[in-house]
Protein backbone atom coordinates (compact mmCIF):
# COMPACT_ATOMS: atom_id res chain seq x y z
CA UNK A 1 0.00 0.00 0.00
CA UNK A 2 1.04 3.64 -0.87
CA UNK A 3 2.03 6.10 1.79
CA UNK A 4 0.68 8.72 0.60
CA UNK A 5 -2.19 9.01 -2.53
CA UNK A 6 -3.27 11.86 -3.97
CA UNK A 7 -5.56 11.68 -6.64
CA UNK A 8 -7.35 14.94 -8.62
CA UNK A 9 -6.34 17.62 -6.12
CA UNK A 10 -7.48 20.97 -6.90
CA UNK A 11 -7.10 24.53 -5.61
CA UNK A 12 -7.95 27.94 -7.15
CA UNK A 13 -7.09 31.35 -5.77
CA UNK A 14 -10.00 33.84 -7.31
CA UNK A 15 -9.36 33.35 -11.10
CA UNK A 16 -5.45 31.93 -10.31
CA UNK A 17 -5.44 28.21 -10.58
CA UNK A 18 -2.70 26.89 -8.38
CA UNK A 19 -3.02 23.20 -8.56
CA UNK A 20 -5.01 21.37 -11.13
CA UNK A 21 -5.99 18.06 -10.95
CA UNK A 22 -2.91 16.23 -9.42
CA UNK A 23 -2.10 13.11 -9.33
CA UNK A 24 0.91 11.74 -6.98
CA UNK A 25 1.90 8.69 -5.42
CA UNK A 26 4.91 7.37 -2.64
CA UNK A 27 5.93 4.16 -1.12
CA UNK A 28 7.55 4.03 2.25
CA UNK A 29 10.51 4.77 2.19
CA UNK A 30 11.00 6.70 -0.45
CA UNK A 31 12.84 10.31 -1.59
CA UNK A 32 10.49 11.87 -4.05
CA UNK A 33 11.12 15.40 -5.60
CA UNK A 34 8.93 18.11 -6.36
CA UNK A 35 10.20 20.42 -8.99
CA UNK A 36 9.13 23.24 -11.05
CA UNK A 37 9.38 27.12 -11.63
CA UNK A 38 8.36 29.24 -9.35
CA UNK A 39 4.53 29.98 -8.81
CA UNK A 40 4.11 26.31 -10.06
CA UNK A 41 2.50 25.27 -7.78
CA UNK A 42 4.80 23.26 -4.98
CA UNK A 43 4.27 25.27 -1.72
CA UNK A 44 0.50 25.67 -2.53
CA UNK A 45 0.91 21.23 -2.69
CA UNK A 46 2.63 21.23 0.36
CA UNK A 47 -0.54 23.60 2.23
CA UNK A 48 -2.83 21.29 1.42
CA UNK A 49 -1.48 17.81 1.96
CA UNK A 50 -0.86 19.19 5.39
CA UNK A 51 -3.59 20.72 6.24
CA UNK A 52 -3.02 24.36 6.02
CA UNK A 53 -5.80 24.77 2.84
CA UNK A 54 -8.63 23.16 2.18
CA UNK A 55 -8.42 21.61 -1.50
CA UNK A 56 -11.35 22.68 -3.96
CA UNK A 57 -11.25 19.06 -4.84
CA UNK A 58 -9.42 15.79 -4.86
CA UNK A 59 -8.51 13.52 -2.62
CA UNK A 60 -5.46 12.87 -0.32
CA UNK A 61 -5.23 9.69 1.38
CA UNK A 62 -1.91 9.51 3.58
CA UNK A 63 -1.62 5.97 5.10
CA UNK A 64 -4.77 4.84 3.95
CA UNK A 65 -6.81 7.26 5.54
CA UNK A 66 -8.29 10.60 4.03
CA UNK A 67 -6.12 13.68 5.83
CA UNK A 68 -9.08 16.25 3.61
CA UNK A 69 -10.36 18.54 6.19
CA UNK A 70 -8.02 18.01 9.02
CA UNK A 71 -6.07 20.17 11.13
CA UNK A 72 -2.23 20.51 10.53
CA UNK A 73 -1.90 19.44 14.05
CA UNK A 74 -4.25 15.99 13.49
CA UNK A 75 -2.08 15.66 10.23
CA UNK A 76 0.90 15.94 12.07
CA UNK A 77 0.22 13.59 14.75
CA UNK A 78 -0.80 10.76 11.55
CA UNK A 79 3.09 11.32 10.71
CA UNK A 80 3.21 13.81 8.02
CA UNK A 81 5.52 16.40 9.36
CA UNK A 82 6.76 19.83 7.15
CA UNK A 83 9.31 22.49 7.02
CA UNK A 84 8.97 25.91 5.83
CA UNK A 85 10.61 27.93 2.66
CA UNK A 86 10.63 30.88 5.12
CA UNK A 87 12.47 29.37 9.13
CA UNK A 88 10.55 30.91 12.07
CA UNK A 89 11.98 29.45 15.13
CA UNK A 90 11.12 30.85 18.47
CA UNK A 91 14.22 33.55 18.35
CA UNK A 92 14.40 33.85 22.66
CA UNK A 93 14.17 29.91 22.97
CA UNK A 94 17.18 28.03 23.14
CA UNK A 95 17.76 25.54 20.37
CA UNK A 96 17.06 22.58 22.63
CA UNK A 97 14.05 24.55 23.52
CA UNK A 98 12.48 24.86 20.29
CA UNK A 99 13.01 21.12 19.21
CA UNK A 100 11.34 20.33 23.14
CA UNK A 101 7.91 22.30 21.59
CA UNK A 102 7.86 20.33 18.62
CA UNK A 103 8.46 17.07 20.88
CA UNK A 104 5.45 17.43 23.03
CA UNK A 105 3.11 16.77 20.27
CA UNK A 106 4.76 13.22 20.40
CA UNK A 107 5.82 13.20 23.77
CA UNK A 108 2.99 14.89 26.54
CA UNK A 109 5.42 14.06 29.36
CA UNK A 110 8.11 16.67 29.61
CA UNK A 111 10.70 14.58 31.02
CA UNK A 112 10.51 12.12 27.51
CA UNK A 113 9.79 15.28 24.98
CA UNK A 114 13.23 16.98 26.29
CA UNK A 115 15.25 13.80 26.19
CA UNK A 116 13.47 13.01 22.60
CA UNK A 117 14.60 16.59 21.59
CA UNK A 118 18.00 16.13 22.69
CA UNK A 119 18.18 13.01 20.40
CA UNK A 120 17.24 15.03 17.29
CA UNK A 121 19.01 18.22 18.23
CA UNK A 122 22.37 15.46 18.02
CA UNK A 123 20.84 13.83 14.87
CA UNK A 124 20.72 17.22 12.80
CA UNK A 125 24.32 18.19 14.28
CA UNK A 126 23.33 21.08 16.27
CA UNK A 127 24.77 19.28 19.44
CA UNK A 128 27.18 22.15 20.20
CA UNK A 129 24.64 24.99 19.96
CA UNK A 130 21.91 22.93 21.66
CA UNK A 131 21.89 25.82 24.69
CA UNK A 132 22.15 28.80 22.10
CA UNK A 133 19.66 31.68 21.64
CA UNK A 134 17.60 30.52 17.96
CA UNK A 135 18.07 33.95 17.23
CA UNK A 136 22.14 34.11 17.05
CA UNK A 137 21.98 31.20 14.68
CA UNK A 138 23.46 31.07 10.99
CA UNK A 139 20.97 30.40 7.94
CA UNK A 140 21.98 27.30 7.56
CA UNK A 141 21.91 26.26 11.44
CA UNK A 142 18.58 27.95 11.48
CA UNK A 143 17.86 25.39 8.48
CA UNK A 144 19.14 22.66 10.22
CA UNK A 145 16.86 23.71 13.64
CA UNK A 146 13.75 23.85 11.28
CA UNK A 147 14.60 20.30 9.96
CA UNK A 148 15.04 19.22 13.97
CA UNK A 149 11.83 20.26 14.93
CA UNK A 150 9.47 18.45 11.91
CA UNK A 151 12.24 15.37 12.89
CA UNK A 152 11.15 15.52 16.79
CA UNK A 153 7.33 14.99 15.59
CA UNK A 154 8.48 11.28 14.57
CA UNK A 155 7.17 11.62 11.03
CA UNK A 156 6.53 8.57 8.84
CA UNK A 157 6.18 11.61 5.77
CA UNK A 158 8.38 14.75 5.68
CA UNK A 159 7.68 17.16 3.63
CA UNK A 160 10.66 19.63 2.93
CA UNK A 161 10.31 23.25 1.62
CA UNK A 162 13.49 24.42 -0.26
CA UNK A 163 15.56 23.40 3.31
CA UNK A 164 19.10 24.59 1.34
CA UNK A 165 18.12 27.59 0.05
CA UNK A 166 20.15 30.27 0.73
CA UNK A 167 22.67 27.85 1.57
CA UNK A 168 26.70 28.06 0.03
CA UNK A 169 28.21 24.73 -1.63
CA UNK A 170 29.33 23.47 1.20
CA UNK A 171 26.47 23.98 3.30
CA UNK A 172 24.33 22.00 0.68
CA UNK A 173 26.73 19.21 0.43
CA UNK A 174 26.45 18.84 4.29
CA UNK A 175 22.85 18.96 4.16
CA UNK A 176 22.34 16.66 1.18
CA UNK A 177 23.96 14.05 3.33
CA UNK A 178 21.74 14.57 6.14
CA UNK A 179 18.71 14.15 4.43
CA UNK A 180 19.62 11.32 2.95
CA UNK A 181 20.90 9.74 6.33
CA UNK A 182 17.56 10.70 7.16
CA UNK A 183 15.62 8.59 4.39
CA UNK A 184 17.79 5.96 5.23
CA UNK A 185 16.72 5.68 8.64
CA UNK A 186 13.35 4.84 7.17
CA UNK A 187 11.74 8.38 6.87
CA UNK A 188 9.80 9.03 3.64
CA UNK A 189 10.76 12.42 1.96
CA UNK A 190 8.96 14.75 -0.17
CA UNK A 191 11.11 17.47 -1.36
CA UNK A 192 10.90 20.70 -3.06
CA UNK A 193 13.99 22.19 -3.89
CA UNK A 194 15.52 24.22 -7.14
CA UNK A 195 19.38 23.09 -6.59
CA UNK A 196 18.82 20.76 -9.19
CA UNK A 197 22.17 18.88 -8.18
CA UNK A 198 20.70 18.32 -4.85
CA UNK A 199 17.52 16.81 -6.39
CA UNK A 200 18.95 14.81 -8.57
CA UNK A 201 21.35 13.23 -6.27
CA UNK A 202 18.96 12.59 -3.62
CA UNK A 203 15.22 11.55 -5.42
CA UNK A 204 14.25 8.59 -6.58
CA UNK A 205 11.78 10.07 -8.72
CA UNK A 206 10.67 13.46 -9.62
CA UNK A 207 7.75 15.13 -10.33
CA UNK A 208 7.86 18.08 -12.38
CA UNK A 209 4.61 21.09 -12.58
CA UNK A 210 4.23 23.92 -14.26
CA UNK A 211 1.12 26.38 -13.73
CA UNK A 212 -0.43 23.99 -11.53
CA UNK A 213 -0.58 21.10 -13.81
CA UNK A 214 1.99 18.14 -13.47
CA UNK A 215 4.14 17.57 -16.85
CA UNK A 216 6.33 15.09 -15.97
CA UNK A 217 7.38 12.13 -13.24
CA UNK A 218 9.75 9.54 -13.51
CA UNK A 219 13.50 8.78 -12.72
CA UNK A 220 16.00 11.76 -12.41
CA UNK A 221 17.57 10.64 -15.48
CA UNK A 222 14.78 10.57 -17.42
CA UNK A 223 13.06 13.81 -16.01
CA UNK A 224 15.82 16.30 -17.05
CA UNK A 225 15.62 14.69 -20.03
CA UNK A 226 12.17 15.45 -21.14
CA UNK A 227 11.80 18.28 -23.71
CA UNK A 228 9.00 19.98 -21.29
CA UNK A 229 11.09 19.77 -18.69
CA UNK A 230 13.69 21.58 -20.29
CA UNK A 231 11.45 24.02 -22.25
CA UNK A 232 9.19 25.02 -18.70
CA UNK A 233 12.07 24.96 -16.17
CA UNK A 234 15.56 23.52 -16.41
CA UNK A 235 16.50 25.33 -20.03
CA UNK A 236 19.02 24.08 -22.40
CA UNK A 237 21.86 25.61 -20.43
CA UNK A 238 21.28 22.70 -18.08
CA UNK A 239 21.42 19.89 -20.54
CA UNK A 240 23.96 21.47 -22.64
CA UNK A 241 26.17 23.79 -19.94
CA UNK A 242 28.30 26.26 -21.42
CA UNK A 243 31.54 24.99 -21.84
CA UNK A 244 34.45 26.84 -19.78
Amino acid sequence: MSLLEVSGLRKRFGGLVAVAGLDLSMTDGEMLGLIGPNGAGKTTVFNLLSGFLAPDGGEILFGGRSVVGLKPHEICRLGMARTFQIVRPFPQLSVLDNVKVAALARHPAMPAALEAARAVVERVGLGPRALSLASGLTLADRKRLELARALATEPALLLLDEVMAGLNATEIDAMVRLVSGINAGGISVLLIEHNMRAVMSLSHRIVVLSFGEKIAAGPPREVAADRRVIEAYLGEEYVHPAQA
